[in-house]
């Protein structure tokens, strides 16, 4: 909340205390020309206590205002519309033109608190793109959907396009703990307002902030499909519709066919209770309702978008590793640490040289995946 502006009320000019006198002193007898000149002393002295009561007015008014505006620019949302005509600076519709290339097309993250905190994974995320290869200019399509009021502030001071977006009576500010009855709601969510972007007609890939970027993925999107998501394991095969999907990055174009799918999508959490969207994404990509809208979905290669779960061996094909199959927060900035190392390491070597690959998973191995799995009281974890 912005603080009331306190400001001192102009100073008025000194007097001498010789023309004082001259001024207040009256002469002796009947000197019209003098109560003239006093007449007018007073007159200037109500102007200017006039002038001051007035600034001060204005002044209080301008807080009240800048305070009001500053709530305005992180509502608590119950509708996704609602906030489009609200702030005009920060409105949805502002934020994704001015980030969007020729074609319509943004990428979009999700960011909350913990994941926002210096040195944590917002940071991590943003060198990722400086130091990739031809990825620095999509800095300036990338639009942050910030969580909270802490994320959305420190957006702000780091990044260009930020749009502030909050659920009534949700705390997303923390870590979540997975399939937690708030992790599954800010999962759907997401996808609610994925889909509102569709309506407003820009396509979008969709990058959880755990994604680190090597190079521009968009070279290697199938060029014919509606719907392209990434895998946590991949068959080889794009349109096998056995690959396991990851919900945490995927690119969609918008398109009546994309727009009722993802309708269908957040219908089906009620068909699936307890699920969260990547789990009811696989018990629907079956669905005769997908070949009826006729969308076209397709699966990305992990050789080119890989993660823990399936690595991208080759770091000269690599596009994205995301940070998947990990267990808890501190894990995956170990690890994730550890990945922007070996990238660094290898863009400094020298060409035509043998790849040393990755050092990682190591925190975030399956094994150790699977043994915090067993505990009976499992500590914060975020999205798996």
């Amino acid at each position: 909340m912005l603080m009331p502006i306190h400001t001192a009320p102009p100073r008025l000019r000194r007097t001498s205390p010789l023309k004082a006198i001259s001024m207040t002193t009256a002469p002796v007898g009947l000197d019209f020309p003098y109560y003239i000149r006093k007449a007018g002393v007073w007159l200037l002295c109500l102007v200017l206590l006039t002038a001051v009561v007035l600034s001060c007015f204005f002044l209080h008014g301008a807080a009240v205002s800048g305070i009001t505006r500053a709530t305005h620019v992180f509502p608590v949302l119950a509708d996704i519309s609602s906030f489009s005509s609200d702030n005009e600076e920060y409105s949805l519709e502002r934020v994704l033109k001015a980030a969007s290339m020729q074609d319509n097309s943004v990428i979009l993250t999700t960011l909350n608190e913990a994941w926002a905190a210096p040195n944590s994974v917002f940071d991590l995320f943003l060198e990722s793109f400086r130091i990739g290869e031809r990825t620095r200019h999509l800095l300036n399509h990338l639009v942050v959907v910030a969580l909270d009021r802490k994320a959305f502030s420190r957006c702000l001071a780091a990044h260009s396009h930020c749009f502030a977006l909050v659920t009534e009576g949700v705390d997303f500010s923390s870590e979540a703990y997975f399939m937690t009855p708030d992790y599954l709601k800010m999962m759907w969510r997401r996808i609610e307002f994925l889909r509102s972007v569709l309506e407003m007609g820009y396509n979008f890939v969709f990058t959880d902030a755990d994604i680190m970027w090597f190079r521009d993925p968009f070279p290697h999107f199938h060029p014919d499909a509606d719907f392209q998501i990434a895998c946590d394991h991949f068959s080889g095969i794009s349109d096998d519709i056995e690959n396991k999907p990851n919900g945490g990055f995927n690119f969609v174009r918008s398109n009546n066919r994309s727009i009722e799918f993802y309708k269908f999508w957040y219908s089906s959490h009620e068909t699936y209770p307890g699920l969260h969207d990547q789990d009811v994404l696989n018990r629907i990509k079956n669905d005769s309702f997908i070949t009826e809208v006729g969308l076209k979905l397709r699966f990305l290669d992990t050789n080119y978008f890989g993660g823990f779960c399936e690595p991208s061996e080759d770091l000269n094909r690599v596009c994205t590793m995301h940070a998947n199959c990990c267990f808890g927060l501190q894990s995956k900035l170990h690890d994730l640490r550890i990945l922007l190392e070996d990238w660094k390491k290898f863009l400094s070597s020298p060409p035509n040289s043998i790849a040393s690959g990755w050092r990682v998973p190591q925190n975030c191995s399956l094994d150790s995946l699977q043994m915090d799995l067993q505990l009976p009281e499992p500590t914060t974890t975020d999205k798996l």
